[in-house]
């Protein structure tokens, strides 16, 4: 095997494609009326870099538990580790490496962001070995996950008028993809057993009754935030941008019953056109509304 491929292998199992999960960690940044000033930017950027690279730890350490399982999977089998391009002590090696530097660094930005990285990488390893095995619980932890991306931002900006409201939406946010995660992988392998036990556990009425609730939830804990929070302006013009994020999930579940494409969120958004329009403008809405009606 040579050393580019190896190379490759390695970077291919870090998987840069997805680290746009890692931007939620933008939020703070945004909502706390510190986009354009360049410490907090600086400072979210490197924060930024260093939960790539800790979730990068996590997948190397997931498909290195994985790659048996992953080898009977008719994707995942394609996989370096599983393809046997990347050995498991290699990757694990690797994955020590990168989590010293990355926590190291994590901590020298900002103690309070290092604790709540080192945080994320703990849960995040847990779930590899044993919590990904929990009905429920493998995807709540995702989801918390995710608002910890969330909360470690804070710090990185001394955010002082972040409402509480958007860690309740993060929460809704990331379940909804999780379950709908659960429910195309179980349409794509018919119930899955021969690759993942946890699905199993899981069958399409018990995550058609799940999807509903969770989306519910989170546009009804949305539009409370547009009109109740009070960091935003006092012109509720906030309220602009509910049809847009009302449309974008949606066009999501669109794709998740209709289309069936609902297995990757973070390739779905830049793949479906209609989605990734929908969550760029909800984005411009809300930073104009945020920098422009203060």
């Amino acid at each position: 095997m040579s050393v580019t491929n190896i190379v490759v292998g390695l970077i291919k199992t870090m998987r840069p494609k997805q680290w746009v999960k890692n931007g939620f960690v933008f939020l703070p940044l945004v909502f706390d009326f510190k986009l354009f000033m360049m410490p907090p930017l600086l400072n979210t950027l490197i924060g930024f870099g260093v939960l790539c690279f800790l979730s990068s730890v996590v997948y190397l350490v997931n498909d290195a538990v994985d790659a048996p399982q992953d080898r009977l999977h008719p994707k995942k089998k394609n996989r370096p580790i599983a393809k046997g391009i990347i050995s498991v002590p290699l990757a694990i090696g690797w994955a020590v490496v990168l989590g010293v530097i990355s926590l190291s660094l994590a901590f020298w930005l900002n103690t309070n962001f290092g604790v709540v990285a080192a945080i994320y990488l703990v849960m995040q390893i847990a779930y590899s070995f044993a919590l990904k095995q929990v009905v429920l619980v493998d995807v709540f932890v995702i989801a918390i996950g995710f608002v910890l991306r969330v909360v470690a931002g804070i710090p990185l900006v001394a955010a002082e008028r972040f409402s509480p409201w958007l860690f309740v939406c993060t929460l809704f946010l990331s379940l909804l993809l999780g379950f709908g995660k659960r429910r195309q992988e179980i349409v794509e392998l018919k119930g899955g057993n021969s690759t993942r036990a946890i699905l199993r556990e899981y069958n399409l009425p018990l995550l058609d009754q799940i999807i509903p609730i969770i989306t519910t939830g989170l546009i009804i804990s949305y539009s409370f935030y547009t009109f109740s929070a009070p960091q935003l302006p006092n012109t509720h013009a906030m309220m602009l941008t509910i049809p847009v994020a009302i449309y974008g999930l949606f066009r999501y579940l669109y794709l998740v019953h209709v289309r069936g494409e609902g297995g990757a969120p973070d390739e779905l958004l830049f793949r479906d056109r209609p989605l990734l329009l929908a969550v760029a403008l909800f984005l411009l809405i809300a930073v104009w509304v945020l920098y422009v009606f203060r």
